[in-house]
């Protein structure tokens, strides 16, 4: 694929490249809330009588064991999946069942898949520049003049995904975990009001997990952030509260250590030696 198609077609490859309008009224609770929702697929339930409210600018970990129903209720908060039954609002103006995926991206709701999937022709920072919230149509792209305001907004960006000397490089040179921050980078040039992001250090080296600790970290009280992952160890190292879901409801839910030494949370996923 020629890179003039993949630009005329990146609204579609990603998501998150949506202008970002977020009036979100979170004055009377949290930014997001979801009640008593239910997912069944062939007579599987995906999501039983799940609940969970992130508030403003938290930092939230959600873990639980394969099967749990972690993708399918970030499926559900971004529109790829309806549920059967239940609400989900975002803050307390948008019912999101109502709305369908670009119209939620657009609200200022953001998602990191496990896998990065940016544009590896183009430098670093051609990356972030694309995905500032404008006008996404080639020809206004391909011809906008760079102001001040949007360079340093870049420059704020790079600083904090920590790729600021690799700024004019492909990013198709990059590391798995660098490539990573990227996209991390390319949505938080969006100014989103909530992040989710699956699994983000998969793969990574010792320093890049704790690199991206610190990224993540950097985030609250600016952002609102959902990560769902598997390490533990990272997971201590990021949690301020931790959610812990199984057969598709919230199991348990506090701090790291108070769901560590749950009896049911050790019973069902984290074992014997956690």
């Amino acid at each position: 694929m020629s890179i003039m198609t993949e630009l005329a077609n990146r609204d579609q490859v990603f998501s998150f490249l949506t202008p970002t309008d977020s009036p979100v009224d979170v004055r009377h609770g949290p930014i997001l809330y979801m009640e008593d929702v239910n997912v069944s697929f062939d007579g599987f339930k995906a999501i039983n009588n799940l609940n969970l409210t992130i508030d403003d600018g938290e930092l939230r970990c959600i873990i639980g064991p394969n099967g749990a129903g972690k993708t399918t209720m970030m499926d559900i908060i971004t529109g790829k999946t309806r549920p059967d039954t239940g609400s989900v609002w975002f803050g307390s103006r948008h019912n999101l069942l109502q709305m369908n995926e670009p119209d939620i991206a657009s609200l200022g709701i953001g998602r990191k898949f496990q896998k990065p999937t940016v544009f590896e022709a183009l430098s670093v920072f051609e990356n972030l520049e694309l995905a500032m919230a404008a006008d996404k149509r080639v020809f206004p792209t391909l011809t906008a003049t760079m102001k001040p305001e949007h360079r340093e907004r870049i420059d704020a960006v790079l600083e904090t995904i920590h790729l600021k000397d690799l700024r004019d490089h492909p990013a198709g040179i990059l590391s798995h975990g660098q490539k990573q921050w990227l996209e991390i980078g390319m949505l938080l040039m969006q100014r989103p009001r909530l992040l989710l992001v699956d699994e983000p250090v998969a793969g990574m080296t010792e320093q890049e997990m704790e690199r991206t600790a610190e990224l993540l970290t950097s985030l609250t009280g600016k952002q609102s952030v959902v990560v769902v992952e598997h390490d533990m160890g990272f997971v201590r190292s990021i949690a301020r509260k931790v959610t812990v879901l199984h057969q598709g409801s919230v199991l348990a839910e506090g701090t790291m250590d108070q769901v560590s030494n749950d009896p049911e949370v050790i019973k069902v996923y984290l074992g014997e030696d956690a």
